[in-house]
C-alpha cells in the first residue's frame, strides 16, 4: 500500500535535534535535564532530542501513553 504524499510522521526539525542528540551522546557530552547526569543510552537521547524538537515547536506526535499488557 502507498503511502500518501507529503504525510510525514515527523517533521524536518525532529530529524534536527535527533541527530545533535545523538552527536553529543557519542562524544559524551550529551546530559539529562533535571540532574545532570551524563546521557550513554541511544533510547535517551532519542527521546531528549524528541523533546527538544517538542519544544521548539517541531512536527512531532504527542507522546503515547504506556500501554497495559
Amino acid at each position: 500500500m502507498a503511502k500518501k504524499r507529503g504525510s510525514r510522521k515527523y517533521g524536518k526539525k525532529a530529524s534536527q535535534k535527533v541527530e545533535r542528540a545523538m552527536y553529543e551522546r557519542k562524544r559524551g557530552t550529551l546530559r539529562s535535564g533535571r540532574s545532570g547526569k551524563r546521557v550513554t543510552s541511544r533510547k535517551q537521547a532519542i527521546a531528549i532530542g524528541l523533546s527538544e524538537a517538542r519544544r521548539a515547536g517541531g512536527k512531532v506526535p504527542r507522546k503515547g501513553s504506556r500501554k497495559k499488557r
